[in-house]
């Protein structure tokens, strides 16, 4: 049987259903390749890493905060003394950026938000120098390291959580009444014995502020005021006496004449006290010399016995001195 050459409705049906099909497709896979700049002219450039957590291979690299290429490559470096070069990372950038990335530009891993993926983001440079070629190697900065803030969150709620505890325990005593201050909150007797206390202090206020009192007469009568008012007005006076050179204490005071008449007079006594103790001259000898200490001593013995024998019998002394002509 000869089949007959023409398109029947239902094939022309399902060929249309295809072409659409393949048409939607075409642009899905052309706009899903426009956003991720899949179709972009793109050059590599490098990036070494200590380490690269949460990044990999497809992962986003931003410029600027926005998308601007993809890691290509992570690969392993031999073991060296240098370890900030752990990982090398290869970049495919778009071409479009080109003149964004330059020798001052800086790249870091970071999140998107704070629990999201990591990406590799690099700042726009300054015109002052050169764009980066490809093959050329991006300048590598330390990133916040989310691990280390969140542990160091982990230990700020540890120590608010012991720091509830105090509190609680602190409240409960309060409560129990434990402590002075739980005294004063839970303990009538004491409370009344404050209150007590601040009546009378009420009470002494009010005699204190009593103008009959001494303690109101010294707040109130100003006669005290201006008796030392007066006191010390005299006392400048006198101060601005004794400061004047005319009187006798400001002479002492100013004038080095009597200083130097002091200074004289010690020098004299100094003079005279090395003449006393240098063993010359007869005061000398008599402080000195031990032998006329002793003659004067028995000198004096002497005529302390003459003096007494002539008042036991003076006409023994006094015969023949008296003549009668």
């Amino acid at each position: 049987m000869r089949r007959s050459p023409s398109i029947t409705w239902d094939q022309l049906r399902v060929g249309l259903v295809i072409g659409v099909a393949v048409l939607v497709l075409g642009v899905a896979i052309y706009k899903l390749g426009q956003a991720a700049n899949l179709f972009a002219k793109r050059y590599q450039l490098i990036a070494y890493l200590p380490d690269a957590n949460g990044i990999r291979e497809g992962g986003s690299v931003m410029v600027a905060g926005q998308l601007a290429g993809t890691v290509k490559k992570i690969e392993f470096l031999p073991v060296d003394a240098d370890t900030t070069r752990n990982l090398r990372l290869t970049l495919a950038v778009d071409a479009g950026v080109r003149e964004q990335i330059r020798r001052d530009s800086r790249g870091k891993l970071r999140t998107m938000g704070l629990l999201g993926d990591k990406v590799f983001d690099i700042t726009p440079g300054t015109p002052r120098t050169q764009p980066l070629n490809d093959g050329d190697t991006v300048t590598v900065v330390q990133a916040l390291d989310y691990e280390a803030v969140i542990a160091q969150a982990s230990g700020a709620v540890t120590d608010m959580v012991a720091l509830t505890k105090d509190l609680r325990l602190i409240t409960g005593g309060l409560v129990k009444g434990e402590g002075t201050v739980g005294q004063l909150l839970t303990n009538r007797a004491l409370y009344d014995q404050l209150n007590g206390t601040l009546g009378r202090a009420n009470t002494m206020l009010a005699r204190f502020q009593n103008p009959n009192g001494s303690v109101g007469r010294m707040l109130d009568d100003p006669t005290l005021y201006n008796r030392l008012v007066g006191v010390i007005g005299s006392t400048d006076s006198l101060v601005i006496s004794l400061n004047s050179s005319k009187g006798t204490a400001g002479l002492l005071m100013r004038d080095t004449t009597l200083y130097r008449n002091m200074v004289g007079i010690t020098r004299g006594a100094d003079s005279l006290m090395r003449t006393l103790t240098n063993g010359q001259g007869t005061a000398s000898k008599l402080l000195t010399d031990q032998t006329l200490y002793d003659q004067l001593n028995k000198l004096v013995t002497d005529l302390s016995a003459i003096l007494a024998d002539v008042r036991r019998d003076p006409r023994r002394y006094t015969k023949g001195m008296i003549k009668v002509f």
